[in-house]
């Protein structure tokens, strides 16, 4: 057998090293969100809207080849933590995105941050993470929890009701909405309920809002909550009697399941399928297309992060390995967003638009969401303030 000259196999060698010639190996990407329970179809949103982004670039984002590792965290923070511990010390993924509940987020936060692996966030925004408790590895596509529903309480004060009632479910989520809502809101709390996480029977909390007799009740149930909720409000007979006023209770992932019972529900939301920009009508016909309906704001804030994270990959060139290189990619948020503006405060939560979005019919007949007013245009959260990041 013949051997290659040594000055023949260590040129092969320097081709095979040069840069521009090696294979690249992915950029492995954690998926976390939940998958099962009645928060599932949340979870199934955001990942479509992330996937339709990596599947529009061919399984690249930035033009940088990247491997989605997607798992479950049935809404239980033990789990995520789990998937969290797997993600950073076996999968060795360089992000890890999505989340859609706040107790799940408050429980894996830590353990991604401290181990200096990125964390963008599309969804859950708790409180505790944004002020004091913010982080150089945590980026957000959506809000912080309260910011949600500061813009609840203006849209209430437009709205000319004095006097409502809160309810939402008993978790940190819940809990920073009924806060962020007061915080604008000038009128009168008539009452507040938090009600048991995921519970399906809501008519003592009905019949307590019935009693009450208040302006408007104002109600943040998420996903198969906000079903069950506003069918039971609407069966009781008092949609037309006390107006239901929400945020994250009607929205893109409820409203299939509830059609013409919506019709005519308020709500305020940092996103809607007919905003007028040109990023948000791209994003809107493809996502009807691969998927077949509407976009929500867990798949619309997804999709933002996909663009943010394939903004920052490209201006990296795929090196994840330069952390603050990566960070400062990250902060220039160098994407167009299906909302609007959008740019990042120091905490590295957006400064974004919310809007008032009305159920309506469209010219098929069918229940839809529309956006009719800007209630913030640049929402900024109250504690990016007390975020000692720079």
């Amino acid at each position: 057998m013949r051997r290659a000259m040594p000055s023949v196999l260590a040129a092969v060698s320097a081709l095979l090293l040069t840069p521009a010639l090696a294979l690249a190996a992915p950029v492995k990407i954690g998926f976390m969100s939940t998958f099962t329970g009645p928060g599932g179809t949340l979870g199934q949103d955001q990942y479509d809207g992330f996937m339709l982004a990596v599947d529009g670039e061919q399984g690249k984002l930035g033009g940088i080849d990247v491997d989605i590792i997607k798992e479950d965290d049935a809404m239980k923070p033990e789990v995520g933590i789990q998937i969290a511990q797997r993600f950073v010390s076996k999968d060795k993924v360089a992000l890890i995105t999505g989340v859609v509940f706040s107790n799940v987020m408050m429980a894996i936060h830590r353990p991604i941050t401290s181990s200096k692996t990125f964390l963008v966030g599309s969804n859950a925004g708790p409180t505790p993470i944004t002020g004091k408790g913010c982080s150089p590895f945590f980026f957000s596509t959506s809000w912080n929890n309260d910011q949600l529903h500061e813009a609840g309480g203006e849209l209430a004060n437009r709205m000319g009701f004095k006097n409502i009632y809160l309810l939402a479910p008993n978790y940190q989520a819940g809990r920073d909405a009924m806060e962020g809502f007061k915080r604008n809101f000038k009128g009168k709390i008539a009452g507040e309920i938090f009600s048991q996480t995921n519970q399906p029977d809501y008519s003592v909390e009905i019949s307590t809002v019935a009693a009450a007799k208040p302006d408007a009740i104002y109600t943040f149930f998420p996903g198969g909550m906000g079903v069950n909720f506003t069918k039971q409000y609407q069966q009781a007979g008092l949609m037309t009697k006390i107006p239901m006023l929400s945020v994250s209770t009607i929205d893109g992932s409820t409203l299939p399941a509830l059609g013409d019972v919506a019709v005519g529900a308020v709500t305020s939301s940092p996103y809607a399928p007919d905003l007028d920009n040109p990023a948000n009508k791209q994003f809107v016909s493809a996502f009807r297309k691969k998927y077949g309906r509407e976009p929500s704001l867990y798949a619309a804030q997804s999709y933002d992060a996909a663009r943010l994270i394939a903004s920052a990959l490209k201006r990296t060139k795929g090196n994840v390995d330069d952390k603050d290189a990566l960070r400062a990619a990250f902060r220039t948020a160098d994407f167009a967003s299906v909302r609007g503006h959008f740019a990042f405060n120091t905490n590295q939560f957006p400064i974004s638009p919310f809007y008032r979005v009305d159920v309506v019919k469209d010219a098929s007949g069918k229940a839809a969401l529309s956006a009719k007013d800007v209630i913030f245009a640049k929402s900024e959260d109250s504690y990016a303030r007390e975020c000692a990041m720079k």
